[in-house]
């Protein structure tokens, strides 16, 4: 299908100051409008016989038409030669998919016809209407996860919620009880029938909130993850791993592991289980890959003093062997490894493809897994022997669409560290030509930008290459990628070294001649936001432009009205405020307003939980009164990081309309802050 843009998205892009006249002509560029309109693929599971992939594609609610709201999950299969059959598709919100162990139904997590709480639904394989497995009264089942022999499924749930409380609310009885009033979420086993009636069974007698569980191979034994409370601190860094006795429900190992902690999985004999998690309490990531031992509850390292970082992995079905994604550096390798061994075989290579989370056939000829490029979002990729090989296409008018150079920048840091990322050199770039450059920063920091795919709403990429922007994307140090050393590299130095990293690549981008000095724009999220913020202030000289979303202005409030001020102290700050009260404040943007001389965007979700709205508010206002260049754009109902269409394509146009406003327009005033999108919706009605 050949990629066109109508005439109305084409006035639509012009009005904005989107296009050129010479883009104008060519048609074959990303533009914010169809940026909003790109699919992915989420979850794969590959069928038992490996013939057959069922698959999430994540899909925007269309702007301007549709009801704001997040994207849509619709439910498709693809064959191993690539024809795709769409299965449940449309205003669908599919999740959680799993096969059966012979392969007929697919069963899934969703709400349909008319559904209040989210119920388990299974749907044939070759075809027809999905039917309704169970429910939960008055609750709704937020995982699941079958048995090998189909015969029993566990579900988790929170409690349903008393009728008196709906009651009270009515009558005005809305008192929050902060960080007191949370409801545990429970495990469930039950007999995999269908039913027409919602059930109420009886809660395994586990102490604490339940947060993952999967069957043993001879379905005897649970793996079962708890955290003391709700609390996203202690999801972070207080979870733990048992095996659970189905019958009896008592916990017969739990394994000893210590800071954040993520998957874990049973080999095919039950003997051991892989599990992904830190190093210590002071990782910022779970990047580790343990070996337990199930009888001794022994948990050994196992690949010790690995330079990388696990993502994810999967146990082979016939033998003790584990496949596994590793990241090292901006690219990742699809490996596997035996117990008893200390290092992995690659089976695919670093620079073919950033991969996600794997799935495997019983006969573990075939893995499944989702995977981008450079060249386009997550699709779903087949993996026989060592041969990769890509089975859909989400975004056929991409193949229409000039896409700028991209590549992996190494350089040592002022200090001989070595840091780099990932450049996106202009469209049509020119050697000897120098370009605006916006520095596109990731959160965490315990992140990475990966050489694959890296355009979205909030990360210019493409987007901003295609309007002659050189877009870099720094892995400054205490970024992943690298070991747990270098992921360390900033902690007890907030805003220090690590945002040093950003003028030294900025300075190396200038030195080869790509980028105006005088014209270099910076924006992120998150850790990425209090980059932006810091660029606008104490390094306001390197910057002539600085987009903030999400992020941290003042270190000494940011402790105070944060959800995981435990994880801040562990594995950023390793210090409390009342330390040394001075050294935060002088590490926070505020404290350095007084010398900006760059216009500062501000974009922050309301409803953030993570880095409080306030946040924003403050360094506003400190900007405000200082008389700086600054705006502040609130997203009611969006928390860290938009995921409504409307919210997310707003975001985008105000974010270039800014860097374009200060880097090309040599600083025209502050742009208006309305946005043409009463216009924009009357011509869409009008086409």
């Amino acid at each position: 299908m050949k990629h066109k843009i109508s005439y109305l998205k084409q006035a639509l892009a012009v009005s904005l100051g989107l296009l050129s006249a010479s883009v104008f002509a060519t048609d074959k560029v990303i533009t914010a409008e169809n940026l909003a309109t790109i699919q992915s693929v989420g979850q794969v599971q590959v069928s038992p016989s490996g013939d057959e992939f069922a698959f999430i594609r994540s899909v925007p609610r269309e702007i301007y038409v549709e009801k704001d709201g997040s994207n849509w999950g619709e439910l498709h299969l693809v064959n191993d030669e690539g024809v795709e059959r769409p299965f449940i598709t449309g205003k669908v919100n599919v999740r959680s998919i799993q096969w059966s162990a012979d392969g007929a139904f697919i069963y899934f997590l969703s709400k349909m016809n008319g559904d209040k709480f989210t119920s388990l639904y299974q749907i044939a394989a070759n075809g027809g209407q999905a039917q309704k497995v169970l429910s939960l009264k008055d609750t709704s089942i937020s995982s699941y996860t079958l048995s090998s022999d189909n015969k029993k499924v566990a579900l988790l749930a929170k409690k349903a919620k008393d009728k008196s409380v709906k009651k009270l609310t009515d009558l005005g009885f809305k008192a929050e009880i902060y960080e007191e009033d949370l409801a545990d979420q429970f495990l469930y086993v039950v007999d995999l029938a269908i039913t027409e009636k919602s059930i109420t069974p009886e809660a395994l007698a586990i102490k604490h909130y339940v947060s993952d569980v999967h069957f043993s191979p001879n379905n005897k034994n649970l793996l079962v993850k708890t955290q003391p409370t709700a609390l996203i601190d202690d999801k972070y860094m207080k979870s733990q791993w048992h095996i659970v006795d189905a019958a009896t429900q008592t916990v017969n190992v739990s394994f000893a592991t210590e800071g954040k902690l993520g998957a874990a999985e049973f080999s095919h004999d039950g003997k051991y289980i892989a599990i992904h998690g830190a190093e210590d309490k002071h990782d910022p990531a779970t990047g580790r890959l343990f070996l337990a031992d199930v009888k001794t509850g022994k948990v050994t390292d196992w690949l010790p003093n690995f330079a990388g970082h696990v993502s994810d992995f999967e146990w082979s079905n016939k033998r003790n062997e584990l496949f596994l994604v590793a990241n090292v550096g901006p690219q990742s390798v699809i490996a596997k490894i035996k117990p008893g061994k200390t290092s992995y075989k690659e089976v695919v290579k670093a620079g073919k493809l950033i991969a996600g989370r794997l799935s495997i056939s019983d006969s573990d000829k075939t893995i499944a897994l989702g995977a981008n490029t450079a060249k386009h979002p997550n699709e779903v990729f087949m993996l026989r022997g060592k041969k990769a090989s890509r089975l859909t296409n989400s975004n056929p008018w991409l193949n229409d669409v000039a896409l700028a150079k991209q590549e992996i920048v190494t350089i040592k840091a002022r200090d001989g560290v070595e840091i780099g990322g990932v450049l996106v050199y202009p469209l049509n770039h020119k050697e000897g030509q120098r370009y605006p450059l916006i520095m596109s920063v990731h959160g965490g920091p315990e992140s990475h930008d990966k050489d694959g795919w890296i355009t979205a709403y909030s990360r210019p990429g493409q987007l901003a290459a295609a309007q002659g922007y050189a877009v870099f994307h720094p892995n400054y140090r205490g970024s992943t990628g690298k070991g747990v050393a270098y992921s360390k590299l900033g902690q007890n130095d907030y805003a220090g070294k690590e945002f040093d990293d950003l003028v030294d690549l900025k300075n190396h981008l200038v030195n080869i001649g790509l980028v105006n000095e005088k014209k270099v724009g910076i924006t992120g999220g998150s850790y990425g936001g209090y980059a932006s913020a810091w660029g606008a202030t104490k390094l306001t000289k390197h910057f002539a432009a600085s987009v903030m979303f999400v992020g941290i202005s003042n270190q000494l409030s940011k402790f105070g009205t944060t959800d995981i001020s435990n994880e801040m102290h562990l594995v950023h700050a390793r210090s409390y405020p009342w330390e040394k009260w001075q050294w935060y404040l002088e590490r926070s943007p505020i404290y350095w307003v007084e010398q900006s001389e760059t216009p500062l965007l501000i974009m922050h979700g309301k409803a953030d939980p993570r880095v409080h709205p306030a946040q924003s508010m403050e360094m506003y206002r400190y900007m405000k009164v200082h008389g700086k260049t600054v705006r502040l754009v609130y997203y009611p109902g969006e928390g860290h990081g938009n995921k409504r269409a409307a919210a997310k394509y707003d975001y985008s146009l105000r974010l270039m309309r800014w860097m374009d406003n200060y880097l090309k327009h040599d600083n025209k005033p502050m742009p208006a802050h309305e946005l043409p999108h009463a216009a924009n919706l009357k011509a869409k009605k009008e086409a």
